[in-house]
């Protein structure tokens, strides 16, 4: 390829997959979507029993309090699904990365292989990856507040010990510029329309500095392959960042000379409303800061009984100092006990004892304070999709 080949017409080739194989990370034909397992949604593989999810639409939101019994990490088969089409099943063998564009030296595409990907040094990573839109729900039945978007509770949400490449140990043999501004890792699910409106491939751009930090692309999940759901053979896990970021079944990557956008920066994960300028906010970066119960809403609990309330808390601005839990609606606030030791880009269990005496309704809460000074605040500022709701959640239940 001539090294003057302009971005649009790389971009063409890469879209025209297999006739310009020579720069595809797999032919359409390798990323058919397998026939869901049983009790699964029809754009999902794995199995989705209700007692572990809520299917909303093509995305699955984990049950919160089936998280109960899975420890700090967890396990695939409990981790929330969010995709924009269908989970496609890709084989190693056949798929390759492709690293290209302006910000390279030479600007000649760079490609490699699963097996040259395994090859190269591998740190293991623990970080959580949540939507943008988690919490979403408790815009409209918390705060009486219209928003768009999937309605998430809190499920969206998981924590995995990935394992993989770093990012800029691949940049850096692909040949990286000291020019380059944006990288842009691009997935190899089906193009997204929304509305009419086709907007490609599920991609989004890094700055530079962000991508030579602690960006891994991932194969491993838990000790295992990644699996399909969860972006095999390839993802990118972007630590603190919103989970759009970290793209899932990755094709190529873009590195360039200019700033890059994408409609997941222009249209999608921008705050837009009253609050915020015409144009909206800059594009959403670093995750917020949350808690929850691990117990169903509207759950009964026996009077005069001892429970113990077991949650989790976490920020992706700081590891986690202290959680707070009031069982009379915020009139009074106790220390909770955390079981783990707080890590920068993970979250920590938490358990408080609570002894009701009179029945009828109660109102649970439970409110994170990191390392840094942020809070959970009473209330979220309005956006009109309904991302980064990180209020204190009022949780009911019943004493009985």
């Amino acid at each position: 390829m001539s090294p003057a080949l302009d971005r649009r017409h790389l971009l063409k080739l890469l879209a025209a997959a297999p006739v310009a194989a020579q720069f595809a990370a797999a032919a359409p034909a390798t990323a058919a979507t397998a026939a869901p397992a049983s009790g699964a949604a029809p754009d999902i593989v794995k199995p989705l029993p209700p007692e572990l999810f809520t299917i909303r639409g093509t995305n699955a939101e984990s049950n919160f309090p089936a998280l109960h019994s899975t420890g700090l990490h967890t396990p695939a088969d409990h981790f929330f699904v969010r995709n924009h089409t269908s989970t496609p099943v890709l084989g190693e063998s056949d798929w390759k990365l492709t690293v290209w564009g302006s910000g390279l030296h030479g600007r000649r595409p760079v490609e490699f292989s699963y097996g040259d990907l395994r090859s190269l040094p591998s740190v293991t990573r623990t970080a959580v990856v949540e939507c943008a839109g988690n919490g979403r729900n408790f815009y409209a039945t918390q705060q009486g507040q219209t928003v768009t978007g999937t309605p998430w509770t809190l499920g969206a949400i998981g924590a995995a010990r990935w394992r993989g490449v770093r990012l800029r140990d691949v940049l850096h043999r692909a040949g990286i510029s000291s020019t380059a501004v944006d990288v842009m890792p691009r997935g190899l699910d089906d193009e997204f329309v929304s509305n009419g409106v086709n907007h490609g491939r599920v991609r989004r751009p890094l700055p530079v500095a962000k991508a030579l930090d602690d960006v891994i692309l991932a194969y491993e999940m838990n000790g295992q392959p990644l699996p399909y759901d969860h972006g095999f053979p390839v993802r990118v896990i972007v630590p603190s960042w919103i989970g759009i970021a970290s793209i899932k079944w990755l094709g190529d990557i873009e590195v360039s000379d200019t700033p890059l956008s994408s409609p997941w920066t222009t249209q999608f994960y921008r705050l837009f409303g009253d609050a915020y300028p015409a144009g909206g906010s800059a594009p959403l970066t670093r995750q917020t800061i949350k808690s929850a119960f691990e117990l169903p809403l509207g759950a009964s609990l026996e009077a005069g009984t001892t429970h113990r309330l077991t949650g989790r808390a976490w920020s992706a601005k700081a590891p986690v100092g202290q959680v707070e839990i009031s069982t009379d609606g915020g009139a009074h606030w106790h220390r909770a006990r955390l079981r783990d030791t707080p890590h920068r880009d993970g979250w920590v269990r938490w358990t408080a004892d609570w002894r009701p005496r009179g029945t009828g309704p109660a109102e649970l809460l439970a409110r994170t304070a990191d390392r840094a000074g942020n809070t959970q605040p009473e209330r979220t500022v309005h956006n009109t999709q309904g991302y980064f709701f990180d209020a204190v959640v009022r949780h009911p239940v019943t004493v009985v």
